[in-house]
């Protein structure tokens, strides 16, 4: 028998029992669509943390002082002056460095006429800006006049902006208070919005390094050094390089421990794809569970298909159908369900994760391959799930076909 005739022979099997069919495709449906879904979802969420990564610096690398031991003491981090303003110069002249800015930052409440709100001050130089990603949206940057005069100059984020500027005004040639320190406001950054900690980028004020070092904290050192590699595939070397120079610089010992600690976006980003990835099979396995049970009602259904038709397929094998017919016959009624329910699944996944989008405005990403590996998965099944009923169906014997009742 040709494969049009088996192909009209399971198409007129399966419109005699319309409802039972689609209750069946019911279940490849809605496993397609929540592989399809879930995975849009974990690949949305990975892409947005990359891209909220890269939004701080993607080739950042961050020199904090380290805790060491002293007279049997384990000092903490705030207590350390490891670092100096010639270790940031040093820093500075490494080939592999394309940026480099010291930093110091103190707490404090702002003041602005009747209106104040607490954040922090970062002390910082110009480069700061090309290595966090920030950019100034109004006014212009402190300069390195600024820097050598520890000019009493800020720039302000947006945040403490809303809150020390709440009518609206102007803040660009305005004067605040920081503590007792009065300082002229000569710029504000476009806003960062929060990144992927939860924390509010525009919480910020930035200012030259030596206003805050002299004019608030009152010290000779440094608190950290923030870094941008020339490239981000190059970042573990210069890594390597800056510990090399701190070392030889801090007369460290070989076999001794730093007194520095150095961290880049890198080992974040690492994690977060680690934690992404394992979230996106995780969901990918629940949903599978749901195309698994589809499978298995295909083969139920089939089996059902198989005992109400004995005694048709007892009359077709007694007028010569062989049994591969059989087999052929109820194989692509159960590949027919299943290829049918994955095409109306991957339309309900693809809608599904733009209403996700949408209504909860959660990330998404569908990638091709998460189409194809659902379809492909759905017709797998329906082939592997219709086998054993087909060849039950295939191995009746005529005659107790024929007198089954």
């Amino acid at each position: 028998m040709n494969i049009v005739n088996l192909l009209k022979i399971a198409f007129k099997a399966l419109s005699n029992n319309k409802m039972r069919c689609f209750l069946t495709m019911l279940g490849i449906i809605i496993g397609v669509a929540s592989v399809i879904t879930m995975l849009a979802i974990g690949q949305g969420s990975k892409i947005s943390i990359r891209e909220q990564i890269s939004e701080m610096g993607s080739n950042m690398i961050m020199i904090h002082p380290g805790n060491m031991q002293r007279g049997g003491v384990r000092q903490s981090a705030d207590d350390m002056q490891t670092l100096e303003v010639s270790d940031y110069e040093a820093i500075k002249g490494l080939p592999g460095i394309s940026a480099v800015s010291p930093s110091v930052n103190s707490g404090g409440q702002l003041v602005n006429g009747n209106n104040n709100y607490p954040s922090s001050i970062y002390g910082i130089t110009p480069e700061y800006l090309d290595i966090r990603k920030f950019k100034v949206e109004d006014g212009t940057m402190f300069s390195e006049h600024d820097i050598k005069s520890a000019a009493k100059v800020c720039i302000l984020g947006k945040t403490v902006v809303d809150n020390l500027f709440p009518d609206g005004e102007d803040p660009v040639g305005r004067v605040i208070r920081f503590g007792k320190i009065p300082l002229t406001v000569i710029g504000v950054l476009e806003s960062k919005g929060t990144n992927s900690m939860g924390q509010d980028q525009d919480d910020v004020v930035l200012a030259p390094y030596t206003t805050v070092m002299k004019r608030i904290l009152a010290i000779d050192y440094i608190q950290g050094i923030f870094a941008s590699a020339t490239d981000e595939d190059a970042t573990e070397e210069t890594i390597d390089e800056i510990t090399e120079l701190l070392r030889t610089r801090h007369k460290i010992k070989e076999g001794a421990d730093d007194d520095f600690e150095i961290r880049s976006q890198q080992e974040l980003s690492k994690m977060m794809n680690s934690t992404g990835n394992m979230m996106t099979v995780l969901l990918a396995c629940i949903a599978g569970i749901s195309l698994l049970v589809g499978g298995i009602g295909i083969m139920n259904i089939m089996y059902v298909s198989v005992t109400e038709r004995t005694r048709e397929i007892g009359l077709r094998m007694s007028i010569g159908a062989r049994g591969i017919d059989i087999l052929s016959q109820f194989l692509i009624e159960a590949v027919i369900i299943s290829v049918s329910g994955g095409v109306i699944g991957i339309f309900v996944g693809v809608v599904a994760s733009w209403l996700v989008n949408l209504i909860a405005h959660w990330p998404i990403y569908i990638q091709p391959y998460s189409v194809v590996l659902s379809f492909a998965v759905c017709t797998v099944t329906g082939v592997f799930f219709g086998w054993y009923p087909a060849k039950k169906a295939a191995g009746l014997d005529p005659i107790e076909a024929i007198r089954y009742e």
